[in-house]
């Protein structure tokens, strides 16, 4: 019986280790400079109330990076706070991620 447990045990035990790596290898690092335009994300405590309102408000001009990814950001209506660098994403200003060839297509 201690054979089926202790190889059960090592079982999880190697589950878990592979499951974390899988994790932090799929977690994308995001870094933030100063004077850069970020989007905050909108937790749905109460603060930002509507249903069908944008999950991203700003954009917010990032004033300071600290260590452990706390960034102190500034809006002019709202001012300037300190919010945690998971909650920010960044602005493109009218950037277009990817450009588009059209192709027309004829009929033969």
């Amino acid at each position: 019986m201690d054979e089926f447990r202790n190889e059960s045990y090592e079982n999880a035990k190697i589950y878990k280790e592979r499951t974390k790596a899988w994790h932090d290898k799929h977690i994308v690092h995001k870094e933030f400079v100063l004077g850069q335009q970020v989007l905050l994300f909108n937790s749905r405590l109460c603060l930002f109330p509507g249903k069908l309102k944008s999950q991203w408000s700003g954009p917010f001009t990032v004033v300071k990076v600290f260590p452990y990814g706390a960034v102190e950001v500034t809006h002019d209506e709202k001012g300037t706070f300190t919010i945690n660098g998971q909650r920010l994403k960044h602005y493109r200003n009218g950037e277009s991620i990817e450009k588009r060839d059209d192709i027309p297509l004829t009929s033969s």
